[in-house]
């Protein structure tokens, strides 16, 4: 059979109209959530350790930045390289989750498919604290991590899960929003793939908002060594972030992004 205009324009992903987008978005939450559990397991661990390039690359500019107002900005740029990382090396990432199987779930609302969304979701945010646990231990009781960057790595990782929890939960939601626009703008930014995840995590951080994955390795590095307590790891900073960024990338991205386009979809 051959292939339709439309299914051609998918694959090709080029001059994507917003419904082709959330097509696009959508068939790849489908092989999301066909994936066997160990291959989720072990991408979203792999997630969670690479992820931590975020706190070492925002690390080294603060060590060797100088002083000066705009060294805020720059030492921002950091923050992009775990994403970067985990983005176009496609691994699982809990918050990319939320948008990407969350589209399938709105088109087939079944029983079944909640299931199996909140079956992954589960598993690859699991997944990704183990990572982030995993690595954080190597920063803090290992010599793989230059001693100099470490002040800066607890600098950063304080200030990360030192908001109250409400503040915590309202700087997470636009983090989840950021996220979710990445994965939506990605199928139409080909060749330019590494700007668009720069430019928008970059803003997370500059924006001093919360993400939950990232934030975890912080809060690892603090936990496992005394410096934070478990309940405030979890009340303070855990539970709030990961709320708001659920609700940034599911309940607010997602939702507005299936509303532009669901009476195409059940015209078709």
């Amino acid at each position: 059979m051959s292939k339709t205009h439309e299914e051609a324009a998918i694959e090709d992903a080029e001059g994507l109209t917003s419904k082709l987008i959330f097509e696009v978005i959508r068939r790849d939450g489908v092989e999301e959530l066909a994936r066997p559990k160990l291959s989720l397991m072990w991408s979203g661990v792999a997630a969670g350790i690479m992820i931590s390039l975020s706190v070492l690359g925002e690390a080294i500019f603060r060590t060797y930045l100088p002083d000066a107002q705009w060294s805020y900005l720059v030492e921002n740029l950091g923050y992009s390289l775990g994403f970067l990382v985990v983005i176009l090396g496609r691994m699982q990432l809990f918050t990319e989750n939320t948008i990407t199987t969350v589209l399938p779930v709105m088109t087939t609302p079944t029983a079944s498919m909640f299931g199996r969304t909140a079956s992954l979701w589960a598993i690859v945010l699991l997944a990704n604290v183990v990572g982030a646990f995993a690595v954080a231990s190597v920063f803090a009781f290992t010599s793989a991590i230059p001693a100099e960057l470490i002040p800066a790595i607890q600098e950063l990782s304080e200030h990360a899960t030192g908001f109250a929890p409400f503040e915590a939960f309202q700087r997470a939601i636009p983090a989840g929003v950021l996220v979710a626009a990445i994965v939506w703008m990605l199928p139409q930014s080909e060749g330019f793939e590494a700007l668009t995840i720069i430019m928008f995590t970059w803003l997370i951080a500059a924006g001093d908002f919360t993400h939950i994955i990232a934030g975890s390795v912080e809060m690892a590095f603090l936990l496992i060594q005394g410096l934070l307590s478990p309940s405030d790891a979890l009340f303070d900073f855990f539970i709030p972030v990961l709320a708001g960024n659920v609700l940034g990338g599911t309940a607010i991205f997602a939702l507005l992004s299936f509303g532009q386009v669901r009476h195409e979809l059940n015209a078709r």
